[in-house]
């Protein structure tokens, strides 16, 4: 895996963390919510636990990242013609500008693919209610850990492309920098829910994250050209 593919997970993550807040800001200010008042009110106890429910999250990226890589290595490992893992490759880009497109809401039924993970979503989220209130940082990173694995089409597209990272290291790294880069927002987004949702549902910055997104599926596409 090279350096730009790092850069690349971290970034498509940045872009896309406005478009997420519509949904997971609104699961990370419910959990603000269900925090005790004196929690609630200490913005420095609040911001822990926000940042430790997202940092759970980012550990089920990392490890549904190592899954999909050990998939590419596999692949590398088989003896499997060199064009087939090229078309890994290039499947990869065409994923990234498909995401560009949806983020700027030119491509809605791209949301589609989050129906490959109702099955798992079915059985983990009583787990997740199970876990509620969320009294300790323990318990607010395995909440976070539950999140992780709900169906997301972003998140899910990712996963598509972690393969073509080669390794196990490589694709946990690069799903755990995609998760990196959703982090700024998605905290923000549980400490100040409202301001940001209403920032996320602006048109002009959809449309500016999927174009940034796009262009960078347009790069990946000159780099393995």
């Amino acid at each position: 895996m090279t350096g730009s593919a790092y850069v690349l997970a971290f970034v498509v993550g940045l872009l896309s963390a406005l478009h997420c807040i519509g949904m997971c800001g609104g699961i990370s200010g419910a959990l603000s919510y269900s925090l005790p008042p004196e929690t609630r009110n200490d913005r420095k106890r609040l911001g822990l636990f926000v940042l430790a429910f997202n940092l759970g999250r980012i550990a089920s990226y990392a490890l549904a990242g190592a899954i999909s890589g050990a998939f590419g290595a596999v692949l590398l490992g088989s003896g499997a013609s060199p064009w087939l893992f090229e078309g890994v490759r290039w499947l990869a880009a065409g994923i990234m500008i498909g995401i560009g497109l949806y983020i700027g809401g030119w491509f809605p039924r791209f949301a589609r693919i989050e129906h490959l993970g109702m099955p798992l979503w079915r059985r983990l989220e009583p787990l997740g209610r199970r876990l509620l209130p969320v009294t300790t940082l323990p318990r607010s990173v395995l909440f976070g850990m539950v999140w992780g694995w709900l169906p997301c089409g972003l998140v899910y597209s990712m996963l598509l492309s972690a393969p073509a990272q080669g390794s196990i290291l490589a694709g946990a790294l690069y799903m755990a920098l995609f998760g990196a880069g959703t982090l700024p927002i998605l905290v923000l987004g549980g400490l100040f829910a409202g301001q940001l949702f209403r920032l996320g549902q602006d048109r002009r910055f959809q449309a500016m994250a999927g174009l940034g997104v796009i262009l960078l599926g347009l790069l990946t596409f000159i780099v393995n050209g």
